[in-house]
């Protein structure tokens, strides 16, 4: 045998007993307790609302539910075109960062390049330099020693 408690505690709510979706006005008659006993017996002694009241009931329920209907979709399609909008500013950035990357990565080589051209002329300088310093030490060597004589040659006649 089936328990009959949630069957009769949904008769004995209206607002319930309309709105049930599991259970029809037409099923609760035929599973409530006098159904089985006498088929043709009346309705159970609750009072059931009338049709105009039922509707009254119905109305602000239903109109909200397509409220939040409505505005379930408004969100979903708020979401999708924030998620949209998310995806094109993550596609820019990432187009972004592979540019400055690629820049960066040409500008090193470009300064690996010219330091190295830096290196190689401050190399030639210094090899100038130390060329020109050789010169100019060799000259002077060659004009003392041909100063040398000279004086020796003035010293020994001044000392006669």
């Amino acid at each position: 045998m089936h328990n009959r408690e949630p069957v009769l505690s949904l008769l004995s709510s209206p607002l319930l007993w309309f709105t049930s979706l599991s259970l029809s006005p037409r099923r609760l008659m035929d599973s409530s307790p006098m159904a089985e006993t006498d088929a043709s017996a009346a309705p159970p002694s609750v009072s059931a609302p009338s049709s105009s009241s039922q509707k009254e009931n119905l109305a602000p329920l239903t109109s909200r539910i397509a409220e939040l209907k409505e505005s379930k979709a408004d969100l979903l399609g708020r979401i999708q075109g924030l998620k949209k909008d998310l995806q094109d500013w993550r596609s820019k950035l990432d187009t972004q960062v592979k540019t400055y990357r690629e820049e960066l990565t040409d500008l090193k080589k470009t300064l690996i390049v010219e330091v190295e051209q830096l290196k190689s002329e401050f190399q030639e300088l210094r090899n100038t330099l130390q060329q020109q310093q050789d010169d100019v030490a060799n000259s002077l060597n060659n004009l003392t020693m041909k100063e040398t004589p000279e004086v020796d040659a003035t010293d020994k006649e001044e000392n006669k």
